[in-house]
């Protein structure tokens, strides 16, 4: 008998891939499910950049191998839009990383800076991929409590008193998901110093800074972060680009060198005329985003009323791509979410697959139409007593 690898047997299967599943077997039954439990946009990419995206197919050796930092074109739009929306300076040669996709950054970035044994501080609630990814590499997982009362941000001196000698790498993730909660700069400050103090790598996982947000954060807007500080960036939630699998690293050139010695093993380059129509949509105004966000706000509201009628509390001045809701009643948030998947046919997330810290919240995605928010708000007020 052949055997899987020893650790697989600490690796689950991602939440949604497992969940979209029986999702997709109840829609064949002809239930009429809704899904707002996930973050893939449903609005389309900017016209001008499926424009480019066409175009590019037509040029001379878009079909063949690329160089696997990307092109000069895009990686100057990545370092563009840094000093555009962040007023950060970064340096196209050696300083900035296309991926395919974040998902593939925090592979990358584990495979090249972690042996067996190392330790990693995961956020909890937080991305099940940082999970994973640690323990794919046989590393150890530290997890960390964030908490509605220290708005969901690190608490350093809890941190402080953890024995860190042998841990190497930790996750952050600001604007927050899934809480949605601000970066707080004070806070990240601290963090900062604190990674400094300990020789720890700080990454710092940032797809949604330009949804919802009045104040576009990157980690490297705060003093010391260049020294021990990773960010990983995303075109798929600012942009409608999720099937395009775009995002990209940015960092000092020690920290990038590294990572792209474990990427030039794994892929042999992007597809080209994606990555032409990537640097069309970073160098797109303001204005893009605004209008996104009007749309965002509307549907936003109507999640809001959903979860008036849930008796759910959410946080206002959150960000983001998702309402994070806390209940308050007795159920748990499985409980609730296959309540409302079985009896109302409306998908949501449970925050406890982000944690048990997420496990008395619910976690809602703005990537739905004002007409299915309706129909979903409907089917909520017909039972009040759900």
């Amino acid at each position: 008998m052949i055997s899987v690898s020893n650790r697989l047997q600490e690796t689950k299967e991602y939440y949604f891939s497992k969940k979209l599943r029986e999702v997709a077997q109840l829609k064949k039954q002809g239930k009429p499910i809704l899904n707002l439990g996930i973050g893939s946009p449903d609005l389309a990419p900017p016209q001008e950049v499926v424009k480019e995206l066409m175009n590019a197919m037509q040029i001379s050796g878009a079909y063949q191998y690329q160089a696997y930092k990307g092109i000069d074109e895009l990686r100057e739009a990545m370092c563009s839009f840094y000093k555009t929306h962040y007023q950060i300076e970064v340096n196209p040669n050696d300083e900035v990383l296309p991926l395919m996709g974040s998902k593939e950054g925090i592979a990358l970035i584990s495979m090249a800076f972690l042996n067996e044994g190392d330790e990693v501080l995961v956020p909890n609630p937080g991305y099940p991929t940082y999970q994973a990814a640690t323990k794919l590499l046989n590393a150890k997982l530290i997890s960390y409590d964030l908490t509605e009362e220290n708005a969901w941000h690190p608490d350093v001196k809890t941190l402080e008193q953890l024995d860190l000698s042998r841990v190497k790498l930790m996750w952050i993730n600001y604007p927050n998901m899934p809480t949605g909660e601000a970066a707080d700069h004070a806070k990240l400050q601290e963090l900062i110093e604190f990674a400094k103090a300990n020789s720890i790598l700080l990454v710092n996982d940032n797809p949604y800074s330009m949804v919802l947000t009045d104040e576009k954060f990157s980690i490297f807007q705060l003093e010391g972060a260049n020294e021990v500080c990773l960010e990983l960036n995303s075109l798929s939630k600012s942009f409608n680009l999720a099937g395009f699998r775009v995002g990209f690293l940015v960092g000092n050139s020690d920290f990038i060198n590294a990572v792209l010695k474990v990427k030039s093993n794994m892929d042999s380059g992007m597809f080209f005329p994606i990555q032409k129509a990537a640097a069309k949509a970073l160098k797109l105004g303001a204005n893009w985003f605004e209008s996104q966000n009007e749309i965002y706000k509307k549907r936003r509201q109507l999640i809001w009323d959903m979860c008036d009628t849930l008796d759910l509390t959410v946080n206002k001045s959150a960000v983001g791509l998702f309402v994070w809701a806390k209940i308050n009643s007795s159920q748990t948030a499985e409980e609730l979410a296959d309540q409302l998947l079985y009896e109302r046919d409306i998908f949501i997330t449970p925050g406890s697959i982000f944690g048990h810290k997420g496990s008395n919240y619910v976690r809602f995605s703005l990537c739905v139409s004002e007409a299915d928010l309706e129909t979903c708000k409907e089917r909520i007020q017909n039972t009040k007593a759900i």
